[in-house]
């Protein structure tokens, strides 16, 4: 079994090699003319970007105590969770329809990669929205069931 520490430092050391990549990605792209290449390229860039926050995302829940999150907090994050979900949704399906349509198999490659993405995105949320949004909360809800949960008769009279 690994250790916290271990999990850490490795975090740590990703870190540094996507922003590596990052820096690499940055520099090359300037020269080349290939918009294929490039965007690829750049999608790339901006993925190690995406991986970087969450492996510091990730050091942030193993070594430090997240706050629990106000209902309204809560809310809020819900909502915008909620409303990417369904935009992912949407765009997961219109690209799907036209994927038939694009006959150009560079175009077409293009696309199922970033129909692959958006399908990643959708699932990530959902699981966001199950795992990570509600693991640092605390509900009113919650609030009255650790009052209430080892008090006699709950409020009844002691019969």
């Amino acid at each position: 079994m690994i250790s916290e520490d271990e999990i850490v430092a490795f975090f740590r050391k990703q870190i540094n090699i996507e922003n590596e990549i990052v820096d690499s990605a940055t520099e090359a792209l300037d020269e080349i003319r290939n918009p294929a290449v490039k965007g690829v390229l750049k999608g790339i860039s901006l993925d190690s970007t995406k991986h970087a926050e969450m492996y510091s995302a990730a050091i942030n829940l193993l070594t430090s105590v997240p706050p629990a999150l106000t209902q309204e907090n809560l809310d809020k994050q819900k909502e915008l969770v909620e409303k990417h979900i369904h935009i992912e949704a949407e765009l997961v399906e219109k690209i799907r329809r036209k994927i038939p349509n694009i006959e150009n198999k560079k175009v077409k490659l293009l696309t199922n990669a970033i129909l692959q993405d958006e399908k990643r995105h959708h699932k990530l949320l959902r699981e966001i929205l199950e795992i990570l949004v509600r693991g640092e909360t605390i509900t009113e809800e919650d609030w009255w069931g650790i009052l209430w949960k080892n008090v006699p008769f709950h409020g009844a009279p002691g019969g």
